[in-house]
């Protein structure tokens, strides 16, 4: 399918459409828009025209940034909220087994029928599912520790050395 070019840029890589000229563009890459000041065909813009288009380089620039780092953090956020409600499951689960062993004890005191034996095999059921569901929450929350936007943080280190690089 072939798209008409977006007013700023040539609508992807290369800008003219692809290898042999096959006349398909290319998608435009993800992140911030990056406007060129080279489009063949087109005359060259003068200095003022550059010197003009920067803030709004930089506006986009700092728009893709925090975009980026609001999609991070709703990711490592997620993964904190979900291992801390599974370890939460755990913990209830742990107390349903406490109710267990107390059942087990008295039963084993009152050293009525081998009722004991029973409420026994479901403590040890009770434990071994909280040891599991505990497991998982461990490895949810230790994927989201650290909170911090690690990509969008070496993003904005990159785009201030090239910057620094111009200036």
């Amino acid at each position: 399918m072939v798209s008409a070019p977006t007013a700023g840029g040539s609508g992807g890589v290369g800008g003219s459409g692809g290898v042999g000229g096959s006349g398909a563009k290319t998608p435009p890459p993800a992140g911030p828009r990056v406007r060129r000041s080279f489009e063949p065909g087109k005359p060259k813009k003068s200095l003022f025209t550059l010197i003009g288009e920067i803030p709004t380089l930089v506006t986009d620039l700092v728009k893709g940034e925090i975009d980026q780092l609001k999609a991070e953090m709703i990711v490592k956020l997620k993964a904190l909220g979900i291992g801390g409600a599974l370890i939460a499951v755990a913990a209830v689960i742990l107390l349903f087994m406490f109710g267990v062993v107390l059942t087990v004890i008295i039963l084993a005191l009152s050293l009525v029928m081998p009722g004991w034996l029973a409420a026994l095999i479901v403590a040890f059921v009770l434990l071994l599912v909280a040891a599991i569901i505990g497991f998982i929450g461990y490895r949810k929350l230790k994927g989201g520790i650290p909170p911090i936007p690690t990509k969008t943080i070496d993003s904005v280190k990159s785009d201030i050395d090239t910057i620094k690089g111009l200036a």
